[in-house]
């Protein structure tokens, strides 16, 4: 297991839309629940479900492509912070991703979010991720 548990998972999930994969598997930690729940909710991912296998858990996440041409949902994903460099944000600094067709994930003191509720709340964070 690596030591960066969120790229790991994006790692995961990346590698699991480019082959066409159903379901990938993850480590599960509070950080991935607490985020594959957003997904979840952002309707990125179709579902998910957690599993404990000889004494492991893991989360199995069930990836959502387009019905007519068999595409990914998710198109893109990129690390912002990392555990050598962490990136916070104010609330009048969270960008926009592709002029709202994106998403930027942040841990905030409200809980993990979304860029638009974070604005809503106004309320800052860690930077994690930019999703496309």
């Amino acid at each position: 297991m690596t030591n960066d548990t969120i790229s790991d998972m994006l790692t995961r999930i990346r590698n699991g839309n480019l082959v066409g994969h159903k379901v990938v598997k993850i480590h599960s930690t509070r950080i991935n629940y607490q985020l594959i729940k957003l997904l979840k909710t952002e309707g990125l991912i179709r579902q998910y479900e957690t599993v404990v296998k000889n004494g492991q858990h893991f989360i199995f996440v069930y990836l959502k492509y387009s019905t007519n041409s068999k595409q990914p949902i998710i198109r893109g994903l990129k690390r912002v912070s990392k555990p050598g460099l962490r990136v916070y944000v104010s609330t009048n600094q969270i960008p926009t991703i592709l002029g709202g067709q994106g998403l930027a994930i942040l841990s905030t003191s409200k809980g993990i979010m979304t860029n638009l509720q974070a604005k809503t709340l106004r309320v800052g964070g860690e930077l994690l991720f930019y999703i496309w």
